[in-house]
């Protein structure tokens, strides 16, 4: 099994201020308005997304669908709040008889967070329309709990009062 330095070194990924490391590895030429969205975004994009053991990505949302899809490492759990409060936890990984799945769906305006299952986890995530940093929001802890007080538990892990 590749180590994470590996990883973060041959495919040159950086710091997401979520957590974990990335990099874009496509953006597609054409753009459209879309309903609901402040300007033109890209139909498409895709990065690489690395988290470690004892990192995470904090909770944050997006306006867009996204597809996340395993490429390497320990299987990743995606939690995801919706906006009626329910949560779900989606195992991006190779055993599906163990529930996991090589590829998941973040729908649109939930807020999500994520975490390794293991020394590492290397997955790619597709957004469409695409991703721009106007259309993300990361929530402070105080936030979250507030809205989701029964979360409570894996808010404190998946999330910061700063940033």
């Amino acid at each position: 099994m590749k180590s994470p330095k590996y990883w973060i070194d041959n495919l040159n990924l950086h710091p997401h201020p979520e957590g974990g490391y990335y990099k874009e590895v496509y953006r597609s030429q054409d753009s459209f308005k879309p309903v609901g969205f402040v300007g033109e975004r890209n139909y498409m994009t895709s990065i690489y997304f690395l988290l470690e053991a004892g990192s995470v990505s904090h909770f944050h949302s997006i306006n867009s669908d996204e597809l996340w899809y395993f490429h390497a490492g320990d299987s990743l759990s995606v939690h995801v709040i919706y906006p009626d409060g329910k949560l779900d936890t989606l195992k991006i990984g190779r055993n599906v008889e163990d529930g996991e799945l090589p590829q998941v769906v973040v729908p649109a305006g939930t807020v999500f967070g994520s975490k390794s299952n293991g020394n590492y986890s290397l997955v790619g995530c597709v957004v469409s329309p695409g991703f721009d940093f106007q259309d993300f929001k990361l929530f402070r802890t105080s936030e979250l709990i507030k809205s989701y007080p029964k979360h409570r538990q894996i808010i404190e892990v998946l999330s910061k009062e700063e940033y």
